[in-house]
């Protein structure tokens, strides 16, 4: 018999959202990710796409932040975009989430999803 394991599914990390979709919109993940519902996304500003959200963009001498480096969405169901970029659905504003369901890059340290939650916060996505 063959065993399958599965991930996390679709919105797993959602507590509660406004009625109908208000909550959600239509996005462009950039190319180059395999994400898990639940991603944290920040926004490159030069492009409007979508990626992990990486605290430390634009923290090098002489970098600038092209926007990914803040907590704007978070990807309520998965997507890869190993080959070419793709539409996502996001949850953008006026939402709870379970904060231990949310999917973090590797290597984002505590202090830095803490700042990231207040990120969330400040758009309308509340962890709990």
């Amino acid at each position: 018999m063959n065993v399958q394991e599965m991930g996390p599914g679709t919105a797993c990390y959602l507590v509660s959202e406004a009625n109908g979709t208000r909550s959600r919109e239509v996005i462009t993940v950039a190319q180059g990710h395999n994400l898990l519902p639940g991603a944290v996304l920040g926004m490159v500003a030069a492009t409007g796409k979508f990626v992990p959200v990486d605290p430390t963009n634009g923290s090098g001498e002489g970098e600038t932040p092209d926007g990914s480096q803040t907590a704007v969405a978070v990807l309520y169901a998965g997507v890869d975009t190993t080959e070419a970029e793709k539409p996502g659905v996001i949850t953008a504003r006026d939402a709870e989430v379970a904060a231990h369901a949310l999917a973090w890059p590797a290597g984002m340290t505590e202090p830095q999803k803490t700042a990231a939650l207040g990120q969330l916060a400040s758009v309308g996505i509340v962890a709990r």
